[in-house]
């Protein structure tokens, strides 16, 4: 949590510069230190207790004071005077579509807007139009911005855009002259929430693409019509940006408009010390382009090898690059089996054959059914004959099924006492035992962080459903010590879980990340309550990518044999 804390302060810093008017790299190194404090797997407070602080990428002996002050005193003497010099409202405004810091610089000086309310009130008048650098289509797009802002503020879960953004790649595909089309921007690099959808595409005809892309039955709005870049709202209240780019710019284009910035940003550091020139178009040796039609070329001129998407955040991925110490990411086609499925018996949806029935449709050679434990009323807990008659039938259904096997699991509640919802004569019954907090949310960080560490040291357990308890966009993590936990679990030889339903990815990648270098095994679980839901196994798997797993560290990549041996292992 202090890590978040440090990072948002320092974040909010770089913003006020920038309404200030200050220099940019001061700004760019705010933003820089923002993103690595956010980033990092480590706790932040440890680092600086043990001033490792500027081994930081990008944190100097300034900069390190800053981030010990924010630790010793919960803020910064520079953040509350720039707060004094600007409104911390004004912030918001920068979230607004239309809405630039020079923008809302001049609106503050010559107007002195500080609200939502003023703003659309002012714009409704007229007044803005009158000031240097707007007009009445600014104002138009202003109200436009401030609608939306309202309605769909923040970004929006991965799993709900990508399936979308998928779609109308498949559409364009089939209705129009593309030669090639991708996905860009967060989308591509799994990122768990995205704001808007970015497609580039090459093609002799660009006009009659842009066309069919204004007519897609999702279009609510064209905002811009060209032939190199059209941009329309879809009705789901996402922006989406169709660029058409030169076959030879492909890789250059495709590189760039991936992201993330922050990664763009050293890529052409990179260039530049090499006295290249890098863009959108291609990478430039004085005038002449040597590189732009496939990414792997862009990485190769700059002595890199080609870097998946997933990793390009600027978390270190670059200096592993030039070393040579880029992980071998784990392949979606590697993932073996599910590892958290609810069934009939508890609040799932599915029966077990039709469990069976999926998983093979999907390739998958196990499944590991999980249903909720007694305690968990709400969720239709299995009382404990319930549970034995469910173990009985995936005994005759692994008899008569070649290709999928289940396996016996049970998703156990970690009562307010840490203790666990099944007596250990049961528990031992059960082949895979996956513990979960779902009650008692608002107790102390003391008290969920101990609950969860009594878990792991339980003999019978095997590993922790969805550590952290966030809902993205609904419910914040509960207070934990999760370095505590993950130093645990590293010590018990337990697992922890990706939960891959798409409204949970907890662990994050971050924490994921973290988790592997202390040796912690990962498992990924879908946590499906209907059976279309463990389609979501590709969305955790990319969580998985995205914090650096290679195969060996991720429990779905094991042979149905191979799984059943590791979780006897952990037994007594």
């Amino acid at each position: 949590m202090k890590n978040k804390e440090v990072a948002d302060i320092l974040s909010k810093v770089a913003a006020l510069l920038e309404i200030k008017g200050d220099n940019p790299y001061r700004i760019r190194a705010y933003q820089r230190a923002a993103q690595v404090i956010e980033s990092l797997s480590q706790d932040v407070e440890v680092l600086a207790q043990e001033n490792k602080l500027e081994k930081l990428p990008g944190i100097g002996a300034d900069l390190a004071g800053k981030i010990k002050e924010i630790l010793q005193t919960g803020t910064l003497k520079l953040y509350e005077e720039l707060k004094s010099e600007i409104p911390p409202v004004l912030l918001t405004f920068l979230e607004i579509p239309g809405l630039g810091p020079k923008k809302v610089k001049v609106l503050y000086e010559k107007l002195n807007i500080l609200s939502l309310d003023e703003l659309e009130k002012a714009c409704k008048e007229h007044r803005l139009a009158k000031l240097p650098g707007f007009g009445i289509k600014t104002e138009e797009n202003i109200l436009k911005g401030i609608k939306l802002f309202k309605e769909k503020r923040g970004r929006r879960p991965l799993g709900e855009i990508l399936p979308i953004a998928e779609e109308i790649v498949q559409t364009l595909k089939n209705i129009s002259p593309v030669e090639q089309i991708a996905i860009a921007g967060s989308i591509r690099r799994r990122k768990e929430t995205v704001k808007d959808i970015d497609v580039l595409i090459t093609s002799q005809k660009p006009e009659q693409v842009m066309k069919k892309v204004t007519e897609l039955p999702l279009v609510e709005e064209v905002i811009a019509f060209g032939e190199t870049k059209t941009s329309v709202r879809l009705k789901i209240g996402v922006q989406m940006d169709i660029r058409v780019v030169a076959p030879d710019s492909w890789g250059a284009a495709l590189a760039y408009f991936t992201g993330s910035k922050a990664h763009n940003i050293r890529i052409r550091e990179l260039a530049l010390e090499k006295g290249l020139k890098i863009n959108e178009y291609g990478v430039y040796k004085g005038e002449t382009k040597i590189a732009g039609k496939t990414e792997e070329e862009i990485y190769q001129v700059l002595g890199l090898p080609f870097i998946p998407p997933e990793l390009r955040e600027d978390r270190g991925e670059i200096e592993a690059a030039l070393e040579g110490r880029l992980p071998k990411l784990v392949e979606y086609q590697e993932i073996k089996g599910d590892g958290h499925v609810h069934s009939k018996y508890s609040d799932g949806t599915a029966s077990l054959p039709e469990i069976v029935q999926k998983a093979e449709a999907m390739g998958l050679e196990w499944v590991i059914v999980c249903d909720h434990s007694q305690g968990l009323k709400v969720a239709g807990g299995i009382p404990v004959e319930d549970l034995f008659k469910k173990k009985r039938e995936i005994e005759e259904i692994n008899k008569r099924s070649k290709k999928v096997k289940l396996i016996f699991g049970a998703e156990v509640d970690i009562l307010s006492d840490g203790s666990l919802d099944y007596p250990d004569e049961v528990l031992k019954e059960i082949d895979f035992v996956i513990a979960a907090i779902h009650t008692g949310f608002q107790q102390s960080e003391e008290i969920i962080t101990q609950r969860i560490i009594s878990a792991l040291k339980h003999p019978l357990v095997h590993a922790i459903a969805h550590p952290t308890g966030r809902v993205i966009g609904e419910r914040e993590p509960y207070a934990i010590n999760l370095l505590k936990v993950i130093e645990v679990a590293a010590q018990y030889q337990k697992a922890l879980e990706i939960n891959a339903y798409y409204k949970r990815l907890d662990l994050n990648d971050v924490n994921v990340r973290a988790a592997i270098e202390k040796g912690v095994p990962v498992i990924i679980g879908t946590d499906a309550h209907f059976i279309d839901q463990m389609d979501y196994i590709h969305l955790g798997t990319a969580t998985a990518r995205r914090g650096w797993c290679e195969k060996r560290h991720v429990l779905n990549t094991l042979s149905y044999s191979e799984l059943i041996s590791w979780l006897k292992r952990l037994r007594p």
